[in-house]
């Protein structure tokens, strides 16, 4: 695969995962300074690590929650607790992945990252 074809795969999942109006205004805020970093992103994270047939995007969800958690990462983890939905996760098994972010990645972890889910539900819900 070409990375013109892996591009392409990987802007299909991507939209998948995440939507097309996340997608979309990502698009809008392309520019000289982050457009590299936009085809890098949708080629090789979308593309291809996404896209590898050995875990389900269910599980990948589950796994990038988790990553965020731990690495601290707010925005990004309000972006996946919310692109979850599109894999199949409930929030059932959310709450699991952040109860084993407590012992893992740390209670204060954990207590943000379940503040975090509760606004996105709200914020789902109210739609």
């Amino acid at each position: 695969m070409d990375d013109k074809e892996r591009h392409a795969n990987g802007m299909q999942v991507r939209r998948a995962v995440l939507g097309d109006a996340y997608v979309d205004s990502a698009q809008a805020k392309r520019n000289d300074f982050n457009g590299d970093f936009q085809d890098l992103i949708t080629r090789y994270a979308w593309g291809e690590i996404w896209n590898r047939p050995g875990l389900p995007r269910h599980t990948r969800s589950l796994l990038t929650i988790m990553a965020m958690v731990a690495l601290n990462r707010e925005e990004e983890l309000k972006l996946h607790l919310r692109a979850a939905a599109n894999n199949g996760v409930s929030r059932e098994e959310i709450k699991e992945v952040l109860l084993q972010a407590a012992i893992y990645c740390g209670v204060p972890a954990a207590n943000s990252a379940f503040k975090l889910a509760e606004e996105v539900f709200g914020e789902v819900d109210a739609k």
